[in-house]
């Protein structure tokens, strides 16, 4: 047999069953030549109309051009640049987490409480901010509307109108430079740099109007201070101090160190998610799907299914994936809390899988050399073709399939013998290579098209032979 050399998989040397071109006369087309000076020109002024163009109906590209960012950052003007209370805050907190944890003793009732009170608060800014607030993927009872808004609160991430909006400035602007933490300003930048500094310039614009509607967001908009304070320090503090008497480890424990991995926990969702994992429905943007993200985010790291489905109640689809916020909807669903979860199509969801497997079977294919298509071949008649079968040039053409085939380079190697070939040169061999002799499979028919040096008038030996009998009118339906 005839296998492919690895010095260069792309080029014909190394396939050696490929024959070199037919000579035949070409004619000759004249084309009309334009000096390089006026393609330029001509260029130049297409892309200019198409930019002046493309900034008049782009928002994102026509709001950048009219609002200048803020100056840049150097060594002598940074400080003015820092969002001191929130930088303080999130500075602060690990350290004073560190503290406690070397101070403070024990007690495995405050190490419980502060994982239960670390996954209810985590839920508040999954299933409540980001799941109900941000993207309406449900709808929920008043009673769970003010539940999740109070245990939100002790999270310390904003009231939920002002986390919302800029969520949403997130999924409608994202990767660009009004996403208010886009990740292409580096994994820094939108892990906790956009919290550290001021932004650059003001997020893109975002309906939050039923935000602005909702009793219970303006409630707690309003007195946001006040339950961030309670939920995240003072409650922790007084329960594991009423109940077992820790109020050090409640303060500790249960409020600073949980804090600290609430926060970063969330984090992660803007930087780690848009950083690691694979992009299965879309990969125009940065978002990723890993379950290591996932295990870290209370379910959030399906994030490449969540950016291209966000109205999705769900982040992950199958049952082993980590997605406890989905299980919590569900959950408020089945005792009345919850209702109208809001789920995509599986034939839409199943089109972002499909796309992005023929994108990747397409990226893969431009690693293959093709055979050369009807256009790309000369057109010959079967007369034609039988004069050039019998010309002693070392060809050997065999006609299957309305190609032509030069098989000079394989007839060696063909498993059927030497003698089957050349019983079929000059002659239309289409039955015997499917079927009629042997079978072939994919890999022969694969082989076979790369042996193409022409296509012969009105596809082979029976279509010639009906159109010189006069018998027009019934085409084979194969060649029709």
């Amino acid at each position: 047999m005839v296998y492919i050399i690895d010095e260069d998989k792309t080029s014909s040397t190394s396939m050696p069953y490929v024959p070199t071109p037919l000579d035949l006369p070409t004619p000759v087309i004249e084309r009309k030549t334009t000096p390089i000076t006026e393609q330029m020109a001509s260029r130049f002024q297409a892309s200019k109309e198409e930019e002046e163009d493309f900034i008049k109906n782009n928002y994102v590209a026509r709001t950048l051009l009219n609002e200048p960012q803020l100056p840049p950052v150097t060594w002598s003007n940074w400080y003015k640049h820092v969002n001191w209370p929130q930088a303080t805050l999130l500075c602060l907190e690990p350290f004073v987490a560190l503290y406690g944890l070397f101070t403070t003793a024990f007690m495995w009732q405050t190490v419980v409480f502060t994982i239960i009170w670390y996954f209810l608060t985590g839920f508040g800014i999954t299933a409540g901010y980001h799941r109900l607030f941000a993207h309406r993927s449900y709808e929920a009872k008043t009673p769970l509307k003010y539940l999740l808004l109070v245990l939100a609160a002790g999270s310390v991430q904003g009231s939920a109108q002002w986390w919302a909006r800029g969520h949403r400035a997130h999924h409608r602007y994202t990767d660009t430079d009004l996403d208010p933490y886009s990740a292409h300003k580096g994994i820094f930048y939108s892990h906790i740099g956009w919290l550290i500094f001021k932004p650059r310039r003001k997020p893109g614009v975002a309906d939050i109007t039923d935000l602005s509607r909702d009793k219970t967001v303006q409630w707690q908009h309003h007195h946001y201070l006040t339950l961030a304070f309670f939920m995240a320090f003072v409650f922790p503090t007084l329960l594991c101090g009423l109940l077992w008497g820790d109020y050090r480890g409640g303060y500790f424990f249960a409020g600073v160190l949980r804090l600290v991995f609430v926060h970063h926990s969330t984090f992660c969702v803007n930087s780690l998610a848009h950083y690691l994992g694979d992009a299965p429905f879309d990969d125009r943007h940065t978002p990723r799907d890993h379950f290591i993200t996932a295990l870290v985010t209370l379910g959030e790291g399906y994030h490449n299914f969540h950016h291209e489905f966000p109205s999705d109640y769900r982040n992950a689809l199958k049952w082993f994936q980590y997605d406890p916020t989905k299980n919590l909807i569900q959950f408020f669903k089945r005792i009345g809390l919850a209702s109208n979860l809001k789920e995509f199509p599986q034939n839409e969801i199943q089109k972002g899988r499909y796309t992005m497997v023929r994108k990747a079977l397409n990226q893969f294919g431009r690693t293959i050399t093709w055979p050369k298509g009807d256009e790309e071949l000369p057109l010959i008649s079967y007369e034609e073709y039988q004069d050039l079968a019998k010309k002693d040039d070392g060809r050997v053409l065999v006609l299957i399939a309305g190609f032509i085939h030069d098989v000079s380079n394989f007839i060696d190697s063909h498993p059927g013998g030497r003698a089957l070939i050349r019983s079929y040169v000059g002659k239309d061999a289409t039955v015997a290579f499917y079927g009629g002799v042997h079978d072939h499979n994919t890999a022969a028919h694969n082989m076979l098209a790369m042996m193409r040096v022409a296509v012969c008038r009105y596809g082979g030996e029976v279509e010639h032979l009906k159109r010189r009998l006069g018998h027009i009118q019934t085409p084979t339906p194969i060649f029709a």
